[in-house]
């Protein structure tokens, strides 16, 4: 018996997509309460997942829906993080 590996999930906030966590990007917002993207999707604090997708990434920014989940307002540094991750992919 060969055991299939299960892949993980996690939905988009943004669009609301379920995708695997290799097509998201994650953003946390550490418990010292800084905004930071996590590109290892390991980092301590509440986390959010945006599709790797620069639609998406600019949608979430007009609609601060990020700002939301997060609780707490977020630099457009994040945004431009995210946007320059995703030419590098």
């Amino acid at each position: 018996m060969n055991k299939v590996k299960k892949i993980p999930l996690r939905k988009c906030v943004v669009s609301g997509e379920r995708l695997e966590k290799k097509n998201l990007f994650r953003v946390v917002k550490t418990p010292e309460g800084k905004v930071i993207v996590d590109p290892t999707g390991k980092a301590n604090g509440r986390g959010a997942y945006v599709s790797k997708d620069k639609n998406v990434i600019m949608k979430a920014k007009k609609s601060k829906v990020l700002e939301r989940h997060l609780e707490t307002p977020i630099d457009d540094q994040v945004y431009d993080d995210l946007l320059s991750l995703l030419q590098h992919e």
